[in-house]
């Protein structure tokens, strides 16, 4: 008797997140909480929790992580743009997450969510990040989020 289920790689393969380990990059502590709170209420490991590029930076090169959730003005001299520069460069993928989107995040980032945002959003936007990465049918975007066309 047959059910209709056939076990395949390619579709275990398909369906497996491609984001499940996230670094935040926030310098406002409330905000900071509250994506930790969030992300590990929806299932994430939040590799770390940083507010400045060299923390940042230093997990980024522990490696492990899936995609760095990066604010852009952030304690120091560096902005999460350098931030955002370190993780191309090591290959990650990086979601903004800022009241303003600078011209150059296009070419370092999946895409950016605007503040405010509430943590259901956020969750959204990882989840359409993560089909992105996955290059399967995106999922409803969520209020502020834009797609940057990582094909460029």
């Amino acid at each position: 008797m047959f059910f209709g289920f056939v076990k395949e790689e390619g579709v275990r393969k398909s369906r497996r997140k491609a984001v499940r380990t996230v670094l935040v990059v926030e310098d406002e502590p409330l905000v900071a909480f509250d994506n930790e709170h969030a992300l590990a209420q929806a299932g994430y490991r939040v590799a770390a929790t940083v507010d400045d590029h060299d923390h940042a930076v230093r997990v980024i090169d522990e490696g492990g992580i899936d995609l760095v959730i990066a604010d852009v003005a952030l304690h120091g001299r560096k902005s999460g743009i350098d931030v955002a520069r370190h993780a191309a460069g090591q290959g990650l993928a990086v979601l903004f997450v800022t009241g303003h989107c600078p011209i150059d995040a296009r070419a370092l980032a999946v895409g950016c969510l605007a503040k405010p945002y509430a943590p259901r959003d956020l969750i959204a936007a990882i989840g359409v990040v993560d089909a992105v990465l996955r290059g399967v049918r995106l999922p409803k975007s969520p209020p502020g989020l834009s797609l940057f066309d990582t094909a460029a």
